[in-house]
């Protein structure tokens, strides 16, 4: 019984090994015919919504990732609500906020926000017009990557690990197993499930990735040159050397604040070292004898 146990335990793991592999050899090797193209009109946007949701659809043979990544630009007191807007807007369609940031002005930066967020691809060119009321869009890449060999081995290894599982499952039931050969089952099953519970998360990940667009959206404000005088340049060079000022002055009170604790010490030493080399030259020109006449 134990030889044709270990027989059988490593025929089951040659199976899901060897499927798994034929699985991967089975796809067509081009991995990842990915590209990028990027538009800087908003018009533009509309060709590409159908070049993405066929990319996504065709998902009986292939399976693609899609990402987008759009940047508007709009007035600088709209930002905040064209952020809160796409946000609101996502909620009310398959639409799922993975990220979000919103920056307010500050001396050394314009505000800006981002939002990244995955949608179903019908939703997608909903999803474009409502970020297009929202300003100007003036960059818009798309990217696309295969995955079809990935999501192919792993569903060969979910379907081979659950035949192996199931047959460790019929071997607990038959009243001839050992005590031992039941220990090493239950060991091996445990394993298995394991490795199978990793691989149906994986699965989703994938899932999450090909059945859904990826988006990310950052938001800038308009630079205007109408505001800018011909003094700017000079009032922002008072303003960096103000800033480099202050540093030098805060890199010098660092240094003198460290070196006052050892002054304590290097001051007195350093008159008693002095103080110590006088005596000992007076004594040696006293002890010196006198030149004879």
């Amino acid at each position: 019984m134990p030889l044709k146990l270990t027989s059988l335990l490593l025929a089951g793991a040659l199976l899901v090994a060897g499927c798994s592999r034929k699985a991967v050899i089975s796809v067509d090797r081009a991995e990842t015919a990915s590209y990028t193209r990027v538009s800087g009109l908003a018009s533009s946007t509309r060709a590409l919504f159908t070049h993405s949701l066929s990319a996504v659809s065709d998902s009986s043979h292939r399976f693609t990732a899609v990402r987008h990544k759009l940047e508007i630009v709009s007035n600088e007191g709209d930002l905040p609500k064209a952020w809160e807007s796409v946000i609101n807007f996502c909620g009310s369609i398959q639409c799922e906020i993975i990220a979000s940031s919103i920056t307010a002005r500050t001396p050394e930066s314009s505000p800006s926000g981002s939002i990244a967020l995955r949608v179903a691809p019908q939703d997608f060119p909903r999803l474009i017009a409502q970020a297009e009321k929202q300003g100007n869009i003036v960059q818009h890449t798309t990217e696309t990557e295969d995955k079809t060999s990935a999501v192919v081995d792993t569903e060969a290894k979910i379907k081979n690990l659950n035949t192996y599982r199931d047959s460790l499952r019929g071997m607990l039931g038959k009243p001839s197993v050992g005590v031992k050969d039941l220990v090493e089952i239950q060991e091996k099953l445990t394993d298995v499930q394991s490795e199978l519970d990793s691989e149906n998360a994986q699965r989703k990940i994938l899932a999450n990735e090909t059945e859904k667009v990826a988006v990310e959206l950052n938001f800038r404000v308009q630079r205007s040159g109408a505001n800018r005088s011909a003094f700017t340049p000079i009032w922002d060079a008072f303003r960096e050397s103000g800033a480099n000022l202050a540093e030098s002055l805060a890199t010098l009170i660092t240094v003198v604040v460290s070196v006052i604790p050892w002054l304590v010490i290097i001051v007195p030493g350093g008159w008693l070292l002095v103080r110590f080399w006088q005596k000992l030259r007076r004594k040696r020109n006293v002890s010196a004898p006198s030149p004879s006449a």
